[in-house]
């Protein structure tokens, strides 16, 4: 009080102060995209995607779209940033910064998005809806595209992953985000009902049943989730060879990674003979295992040839071959006695690792970059589906395991299995290893299928259709897992809806956009009136 006895006003806050409030905001984003971060594999920290979500609805309710903007890269940045650092392990922080800059911007646009949408009854359902339908674009542009830090990848050991079944990775990532979303809804009304002292039931119902009613679906589709065998088992090896050295160099020694694969391999045949392991249908090697070209090279062929004999069943070989002008990523079905008799080529091949698109800008910017990718590697244009004896198992390699569709499309021609052939070794320990394990994953639960994941250097792995691993490697050592496996025909509601759920999801993101849209329309006239 001053000596009248009137109370004081406070202080007002000083220019450092009023600075440092607005950087509240900013650092709480960015804070928050971290512990999305946080929330993926390897750590089994699934839940802590729901209070990254409450946190990124907190920093933009009520923001302009300009504030939305800055504070949606900035929760990006605190995201990729570390999810990504994978990708500049060998090659430096220029093109790992450049991929971080451009995929924030399709955050930021969402975090505009949420912003708008964060007025309106039931406002996390259009929310949640609105960050799908960004992941949905992310994944095909630029270049077709790069869904790696979809939120469903995340999701591997958490309790929403049987909804992968009921509408693949935009229903699983749209749980997450509507509950999410709504916990910050619950919290910011309770707020509310303390400091007013009333409840707006309506609100109130919607905040709970966002919830809710994520938890509840994925409960109910449980059902959805088994692995029982439908037409019944095989017996599948995977191999895992090593490589010399790990890096972009692992492959400046091609003979002997493929030399790697098949003394494996061998082993695996003198373990069979000694009685120690059951003697597999077929045998898996992954993606690069035979860099060496075996239809041009005959010493090559001679050793796949071997290793086949040995093992007395036929082996799935990762090839890099050229044919007619082409280079093309391959995978090679070798029989012990007819040879090669089936083939699949990468039809996602990965931008600048596998063709480089903007050569000259690319090499303007740095000549190294452009050796890299010497050659561009060649799409191919039909699924895989290698069959074994009767036993039918689809082809996703490496990459391709990101993209809905080349997973998808591969059981919709009757793959009764999953491989996943890849090749980590570019990557030495970093966590792209886990991140991509946790993708297969998903990928076993979305379309209740057995999921193999042979790896030159690890985690190579075998997953249930329940999306449990059963047996895996370490990283950078030799080894083979050898396991009895369900053959499943049948296909989940994702597998049949394909992408529907998705266009679903989007219409519903643009309809929230719209009103938004609308309501600021028509307020504005109203204040102008």
């Amino acid at each position: 009080m001053d000596q009248s006895g009137r109370l004081e006003s406070p202080p007002a806050p000083s220019a450092r102060g009023r600075r440092l409030q607005r950087l509240v905001p900013a650092a709480a984003s960015a804070l928050c995209g971290v512990l999305l971060y946080v929330s993926f594999p390897p750590r089994p920290l699934w839940w802590l995607a729901l209070p990254a979500f409450a946190g990124f609805a907190w920093v933009l309710r009520g923001r302009t779209w300009k504030a939305a903007l800055g504070l949606g890269y900035l929760f990006g940045l605190g995201f990729l940033l570390p999810l990504l650092v994978w990708t500049g392990v060998e090659v430096g922080p220029g093109p790992w910064l450049a991929l971080v800059a451009i995929e924030a911007v399709f955050v930021a646009l969402v975090g505009v998005g949420v912003a708008a949408v964060s007025k309106l009854p039931a406002w996390p359902v259009w929310a949640a809806a609105v960050w799908i339908a960004g992941e949905a674009v992310r994944a095909r542009v630029p270049f077709r595209g790069f869904p790696w830090g979809k939120i469903a990848f995340g999701q591997a050991d958490g309790v929403f992953l049987p909804l992968a079944a009921v509408g693949g990775t935009p229903v699983l990532g749209f749980a997450v985000g509507l509950c999410g979303f709504g916990l910050y809804e619950v919290g910011r009304l309770i707020v509310e009902r303390r400091r007013t002292q009333t409840l707006r039931r309506g609100a109130a119902a919607a905040a709970l049943l966002s919830v809710a009613v994520p938890v509840a679906a994925a409960v109910a589709a449980q059902p959805l989730v088994s692995d029982k065998a439908e037409d019944g088992t095989a017996t599948v090896a995977v191999i895992q060879g090593n490589v010399p050295r790990a890096g972009l160099e692992f492959s400046a020694q091609r003979r002997a990674v493929l030399d790697y694969h098949a003394r494996e391999t061998l082993k695996l045949a003198a373990d069979i003979k000694a009685g120690k392991v059951a003697k597999p249908d077929y045998v898996l090697w992954p993606e690069n295992s035979s860099d060496i070209d075996p239809f041009t090279n005959s010493d090559a062929a001679a050793v796949i040839d071997e290793a086949a004999k040995a093992v007395g069943v036929p082996i799935s070989v990762g090839g890099v071959v050229e044919r007619d002008g082409k280079l093309l990523n391959e995978q090679i079905l070798w029989d012990p006695v007819k040879g090669p008799t089936q083939t699949y080529d990468k039809r996602q091949v990965q931008p600048f690792g596998e063709y480089l698109p903007l050569r000259g800008l690319v090499g303007a910017i740095n000549k190294n970059w452009t050796s890299m990718v010497r050659q561009d590697f060649s799409r191919g244009s039909k699924p895989g589906v290698f069959d074994f004896d009767g036993a039918k198992v689809g082809l996703a390699t490496c990459y391709e395991a990101a993209f809905d569709w080349a997973v998808r499309d591969t059981v919709t021609h009757g793959a009764e299995m999953i491989s996943v052939p890849s090749n980590n070794a570019t990557f030495d320990r970093s966590e792209m290893t886990y991140q991509q394990l946790a993708m297969s994953r998903i990928r076993a639960v979305e379309h209740s299928r057995t999921v193999t994941v042979p790896v030159t250097s690890g985690v190579s792995a075998i997953i249930m259709p329940d999306g449990k691993i059963t047996q895996k490697t370490g990283m950078f050592v030799p080894a083979y897992l050898v396991q009895k496996v369900p053959l499943r025909t049948s296909e989940t509601p994702a597998t049949k809806l394909g992408i529907l759920p998705e266009i679903a999801l989007v219409l519903v993101a643009a309809g929230g956009l719209g009103w938004a849209i609308g309501s600021g329309i028509r307020a504005r006239r109203a204040g102008d009136a």
